[in-house]
């Protein structure tokens, strides 16, 4: 029978981890991932910066490009953080991810650490759930031209710096104006990304399958200013009217210095993240066990 994925590229944590026990167990879990993968017949290809930041000269190495075009499958290790840096880069390439929790909450990574020799047996002979989520693309345009721009697959936020005031921002959603938000900033989150920053600025859940943004101001001067869901075609804009040292980050990853007149712009990438997930994985089991909901009661 063909392999579901002959190639299965190994990501882990993009991080230099120092030479005592936490590296030491880190390499060790990477050695027994691998070996796994290759039990399923599956040939491993390990991701440059992982081995390089853990030593592993085991397996064959790519950058990530070359993991895009030459792997079936990524299999991401880490937290939330190591598949939002790797699934940017992977999605324009189509390339299916399988996350194994190794950080906090995991969203997105969610098999758990101790449950991946369960796990990915049946999902690298093709037994998954499978879906999509939306990239954002941004950019900063200044007098006509764009002077900077990067992918978000969590969200794109607009803010004050850090001992400054609160900035003036003035939004439209396309080309209607919307409101000036006197506040800390400003918060443009996919569904992917409602479950991060925007859910601790009071912003909604979204489920994955809803094509829709959240705008969530941060720490409005008026109370009534108020998160808005608007759809995912649309382009928002958000221009810098008033204040100091504001900034626009990209999944928090990604930085650029605004001036007053600076209009960010931020629509639908033309690439989504392919997740794959054990067979009956649920969004609300996710939100559940991660958010803590029914605990204490009935």
């Amino acid at each position: 029978m063909s392999l579901k994925f002959p190639r299965v590229a190994l990501v882990g944590k993009y991080i230099d981890l120092p030479t005592d026990g936490m590296a030491e167990s880190t390499r060790a879990l990477m050695l027994d991932i691998g070996a796994l993968i290759q039990e399923q017949g599956c040939e491993v290809i390990l991701a440059e910066r992982t081995a390089h930041a853990l030593q592993l000269t085991q397996f064959s190495t790519l950058d990530v490009s070359g993991i895009g075009t030459e792997c079936d499958l990524a299999v991401v290790v880490g937290g939330d953080g190591t598949m939002l840096g790797i699934g940017r880069h992977l999605a324009r390439y189509g390339t299916p991810l399988i996350g194994i929790n190794q950080g906090r909450l995991g969203f997105i990574t969610d098999i758990p650490l101790d449950g991946y020799r369960d796990a990915l047996p049946a999902m690298l002979q093709g037994d998954y759930e499978e879906d999509h989520r939306s990239l954002m693309h941004g950019k900063v345009v200044r007098d006509g031209a764009c002077v900077f721009e990067a992918f978000a697959m969590n969200d794109v936020v607009v803010n004050r710096g850090a001992a400054a005031s609160m900035v003036e921002l003035r939004v439209e959603v396309n080309g209607h104006f919307v409101a000036n938000h006197r506040a800390d900033g400003i918060i443009v989150a996919t569904p992917t990304g409602s479950t991060a920053y925007a859910l601790s600025a009071g912003g909604p859940l979204l489920h994955p399958l809803v094509p829709a943004w959240a705008l969530v101001p941060i720490a409005p001067h008026t109370l009534s200013n108020r998160p808005i869901v608007v759809a995912d075609p649309v382009e928002i804009a958000i221009e810098i009217v008033g204040g100091r040292d504001a900034s626009a980050s990209f999944d928090m990853q990604s930085l650029a210095s605004l001036h007053h007149g600076d209009r960010i712009l931020v629509r639908r990438s033309d690439f989504r993240a392919r997740f794959l997930h054990p067979r009956g994985w649920s969004y609300f089991d996710t939100l559940r066990a991660k958010l803590h909901w029914n605990e204490g009661g009935v």
